[in-house]
């Protein structure tokens, strides 16, 4: 049965109950309906912001850890710069004394945009347009107008005074700046005339072969290329022999910190941190040996390109640092490479291809540190604080034979601290044989070295030898070297043979005291000719050289004790023989139509320089033993090989060493147009076959 609704009083109330009721429930869903929304706004909203969180932290991660990229390829870009130290300077022009000079031509004056006048206003720009139809006639119009006109006359006159003072203010600085370029002009043409006076003042000292302007020269050469990376020093020291044609140059290296100690740098989200990642210490060590060997090669380089006029024959580079000695704590000097090259040496290079470390030591026979982070130093081939021009022997030096016995001592302590020993002299007493003491610094080969000084005019016998053997042991040394003004037998010889033993006879001694800028002869100076057209010939140690002033030499050798034979080569500019034809001796007496001419009766040979070919470039005056006699040099006696060219006269006497049979004695060579003497002494065991296949002879 259907349930009827009541239409009474209690039907409208609760009817009136029930649409409260379902207003409240739609309330509440509404509200409800607002919450859910409000809430899911708000989780959106959180999630929004999250995400915008998320995103801002990954960006700034993101931008530290470009941050953290980019140092590390500055690093890289450091060690790659480091790496190609010896590419930069090869691709980078050489010193030419010829350029050196600044141009001579001052560039014409520029004034630059003060050359440009003000413009001025032009007074169309100002005008008014005329009135026209009816307002031609509107005294309203025509009062506007006059106004207007009025303030554009007066914009047109402020604006033209302006441009007037601009003008001016134009005109005034281009007058100042005129004048001080004309200054600047002047100035500069002060300067290049200077600076060419010096140049072709410089350029004759080279010529002459002075030793200050050389050294000039190279220091120059070397310190002028600003290109080197940041943190290495240019800073060098520079000496000239003279007599060897050698140059020694002391250069300061870069320091170990040059290489970066970090490796790379990595940022660390956790937390938000950078960190260095340390270089490998065997890295480090490596690139930094790497670089001191680049350096050594591009110096080189550099010295070789900038001798135009091929002065020098060799050159020694030592490479120094900085740093503190662990015993005394003080700042000193510690030699890190060295290295002697030769001229041809160096020249077959090809410094482009080669591997820096290989090249400086095995090729070219260098020393290089084997802990240069250390500062572990090496053996100088030669200090260039031991370099001095050789004085001529003359009444003026010391004759070694009649010194007295204490100053020679000591003048043989001071020649091998000047060769880079640290040398002491002994007592007079209980020296037990020992007359200097010396300590080699090198941490490898170096050690304890006792020297023996003899002055003696006679031969030094072999219980010497065996004596400083003895001694040596007695010192706990690991060397010892005997020095004597006159010479040694073939028993001493023989004796040191294999032994840590050196001997230095007379000549040497003369030739290493004037190779180390110090003074000394044996025996009386030379008297003068008694036929005041003929001087006294001045006397030359190995390595020396003169000019040339005539054209024509005259040769004579002369011995006071077993015969010799006198051979001239003639060479081209490899240093060898052209063929057999150029072989002067005793079967074949000249050649080049008698250019050169020997005379076997007598040791004498006459050189005409002017009538020798373009393609001969030196001829070697030699000395050789008979083959049959089966003596060496030693028995030669008083030998000396006198030149005679014009005006001048040169005395070389050869060494007397037990060991030679053959020597090339002197050479003439030419240099810069002419000719030049050079003394020699270089010697073959193998006699005059040795000498002549070391010249390209055919002596088979």
């Amino acid at each position: 049965m259907a349930r009827r609704q009541g239409s009474g009083v209690l039907g409208m109330l609760a009817e009136a109950q029930r649409q409260q009721h379902r207003r409240e429930e739609a309330q509440r869903r509404a509200a409800a309906e607002q919450q859910r929304r409000y809430e899911r706004a708000q989780r959106e909203a959180q999630r929004a912001a999250v995400r915008g969180e998320k995103e801002a932290l990954r960006a700034y991660q993101q931008s530290r850890e470009a941050d953290a990229a980019a140092r590390t390829a500055e690093l890289d870009a450091r060690v790659a710069e480091l790496r190609g130290v010896l590419a930069a300077g090869l691709a980078g022009p050489a010193f030419r004394l010829t350029e050196a000079s600044a141009r001579t031509d001052v560039p014409p004056f520029d004034p630059g945009p003060l050359g440009t006048p003000v413009p001025m206003p032009d007074q169309g720009w100002y005008q008014v347009p005329p009135l026209s139809g009816p307002q031609a006639y509107d005294p309203l119009a025509r009062r506007h107008w006059d106004e207007q006109a009025a303030q554009a006359r007066a914009r047109f006159e402020h604006d033209w005074y302006a441009a007037q003072a601009a003008e001016q203010e134009r005109q005034r600085r281009l007058a100042d700046y005129r004048a001080q370029y004309e200054a600047w002009a002047a100035e500069r043409r002060r300067l290049v005339g200077e600076q060419s006076g010096q140049t072709d003042r410089l350029a004759a000292d080279l010529r002459s072969g002075a030793a200050d302007a050389v050294v000039e020269l190279f220091e120059t050469a070397l310190g002028w290329r600003d290109d080197w990376p940041e943190g290495f020093p240019v800073d060098v020291e520079a000496a000239w022999d003279a007599g060897a044609r050698q140059l020694v140059v002391e250069w300061e290296l870069p320091p170990y910190e040059v290489v970066p100690a970090v490796g790379r740098y990595r940022y660390v989200k956790a937390d938000d941190s950078e960190a260095e990642v340390a270089r490998p210490a065997t890295e480090r060590r490596t690139v930094y040996r790497d670089v001191l060997a680049q350096c050594a090669l591009r110096v080189l380089d550099a010295v070789f390109r900038a001798d135009e006029s091929e002065l020098l024959a060799s050159v020694v580079l030592n490479g120094h640092v900085a740093a503190v000695d662990p015993a005394t704590g003080q700042e000193q000097r510690r030699c890190l490479l060295s290295v002697a090259v030769e001229r041809a040496a160096f020249d077959s290079l090809a410094l482009d291809r080669v591997a820096a470390i290989d090249c400086l030591v095995d090729g070219l026979g260098g020393r290089l540190s084997a802990r240069p982070e250390k500062a572990e130093p090496v053996r100088t081939a030669r200090a260039a604080r031991a370099v001095a021009v050789a004085p001529p022997a003359g009444e003026d030096e010391p004759d070694l034979f009649t010194m007295d016995p204490i100053d020679f001592e000591k003048l043989i302590a001071e020649l091998f601290r000047r060769r880079g020993l640290d040398t002491a002299t002994t007592a007079r007493s209980g020296d037990e044989g020992v007359d200097v003491l010396a300590e080699d610094p090198d941490p490898i080969t170096g050690g304890r070295i006792v020297i023996q000084a003899k002055r003696y005019r006679h031969t030094v016998p072999p219980t010497a030898v065996r004596d400083l053997d003895a001694t040596m042991v007695r010192q706990g040394a690991n060397r010892g070297i005997l020095v004597t003004t006159s010479g040694f037998g073939p028993g001493s010889r023989r004796w040191v043979e294999g032994k840590p033993l050196t001997l230095v006879d007379g000549p040497m001694l003369v030739s290493l005291l004037h190779e180390h800028g110090l003074r000394g002869r044996l025996g009386a100076a030379p008297a003068a000719a008694a036929d005041a057209g003929r001087p006294a010939p001045e006397t030359l140690a190995p390595g020396q050289n003169t000019p040339l002033a005539a054209e024509e030499v005259a040769i004579a050798f002369r011995s006071s004790g077993a015969a010799a034979d006198l051979t001239l080569l003639l060479l081209g500019e490899a240093g060898v023989v052209r063929g057999d034809r150029d072989f002067v001796f005793y079967h074949q007496p000249s050649a080049e139509r008698d250019a050169v001419v020997l005379r076997p009766a007598d040791g004498s040979a006459t050189v005409r320089l002017a009538a020798l070919p373009e393609d001969v470039r030196r001829v070697a005056v030699s000395v050789n033993m008979d083959t049959d006699t089966g003596l060496a040099c030693d028995a030669l006696g008083e030998a000396e090989l006198e030149l005679r060219a014009g005006p001048g006269a040169w005395l070389f006497r050869p060494p007397a060493d037990p060991a030679i049979s053959a020597m090339l004695v002197a050479e003439l060579y030419r240099h810069a147009g002419g000719w030049k003497l050079r003394a020699v002494g270089q010697g073959w065991a193998d006699g005059l076959a040795g000498l002549a296949r070391a010249h390209g002879v055919d002596v088979s």
